[in-house]
């Protein structure tokens, strides 16, 4: 999974990384390059800087500092030597590179009238580490299916960034989309649609994914998420349809559109709970016209994964899942949920 990393990272940083321990590898999330200041790496147990030997430090003294011809290089590999071509992309803050991976960015802004025209001076870089974690979704099945109908509910994943929603919504849509035995009853193949804009569900390389979504699943990558959905409505004939975070005035719409249609939508928006998305103004109108009949909020993550509360369209807490998938507190007779079928490594 990191060798699509190492291929992009500079030469000192890729070195200094590669000395790591092997179970410090395993559980990398974010990789932080920043000109002139230490090298950071990220686990779901913290921060550590990091020296040219390998060594993981508490404080930022005597750690491995990028250099400018670094940062030059690393951003040379991304936009693969044609910064023209990824325009749009560092207008966006972000480019999503093979694998999944998403490297944000930051420097100097350059404006037009008000808006980001470009982004120059790019001295910060942020390597999220992209990981299928099959199985991470298989403890919230029980409470998002619709037992008389036999289908999905509309699902909104919310938490904040880093919390592991996109892991959570790609897992969901390969469940849904094999099909499982859950409890005493099967749970039928549906056919699923992924509208990938950022390419990180799905990590589709010339068209065809990365990582497993499923035998019934069809993406549709790079495209815009409104868009994206009437596309997919249109051509593929969805029972499921999957898009990730969520948020413009035309996501809205799209999806309103969508469930009206009769496809069942799953997405993810960024907050800390229902109450931040209620008060959202696009999202907000969502949820009083109680368009998503349930609410997944992602908590503290744990080395076993996010703990997680489930609601419902009014955002009641129907159950708790601790990092082991283990139920806490169920509401209205939902049926037992199980353990996930592997631990993550977060």
């Amino acid at each position: 999974m990191l060798e699509s990393i190492f291929r992009i990272l500079p030469a000192a940083v890729a070195s200094c990384l590669s000395r790591l321990p092997e179970e410090m590898l395993r559980g990398l999330e974010e990789i932080r390059i920043r000109e002139g200041r230490a090298l950071e790496v990220v686990t779901v147990r913290g921060s550590r800087f990091v020296n040219a030997s390998g060594e993981l430090l508490a404080s930022p003294a005597g750690a491995y500092r990028p250099t400018r011809d670094d940062c030059a290089r690393l951003l040379d590999k991304l936009s693969n030597h044609s910064l023209y071509a990824l325009e749009e992309e560092l207008r966006r803050g972000y480019i999503t590179v093979r694998g999944g991976h998403r490297v944000g960015i930051a420097g100097r802004a350059l404006l037009d009238r008000g808006a980001i025209r470009q982004i120059r001076d790019i001295t910060c870089f942020n390597v999220r580490i992209a990981r299928e974690v099959p199985g991470v979704a298989m403890p919230l099945l029980p409470l998002l299916l619709e037992p008389a109908s036999g289908t999905v509910r509309h699902t909104l994943i919310v938490s904040p960034p880093g919390r592991g929603k996109t892991t959570l919504l790609r897992d969901l849509a390969r469940q849904l989309s094999y099909g499982k035995e859950i409890g005493c009853r099967r749970w039928n193949g549906h056919k699923v649609s992924i509208v990938d804009e950022r390419s990180e569900l799905a990590a589709c390389i010339g068209g065809v994914p990365s990582f497993d979504v499923g035998p019934r699943t069809d993406v549709l990558d790079a495209c815009p998420k409104a868009e994206g959905m009437m596309m997919m409505i249109r051509s593929m004939s969805p029972e499921v349809l999957v898009v990730d975070e969520i948020g413009r005035p035309e996501d809205a719409d799209s999806i309103r559109e969508a469930m009206l249609s009769g496809v069942r939508v799953l997405a993810t928006a960024h907050g800390a709970g229902f109450s931040d998305v209620a008060a959202r103004s696009v999202l907000g109108e969502l949820v009083k016209e109680k368009r998503f009949g349930r609410y997944v909020v992602l908590g503290r993550r744990t080395v076993n994964g996010p703990k997680m509360a489930v609601l419902d369209e009014h955002g009641k807490p129907l159950g708790e899942l601790d990092g082991n998938g283990e139920a806490d507190g169920l509401a209205g007779g939902a049926a037992p949920i199980g353990r996930r079928e592997a631990s993550p490594e977060w």
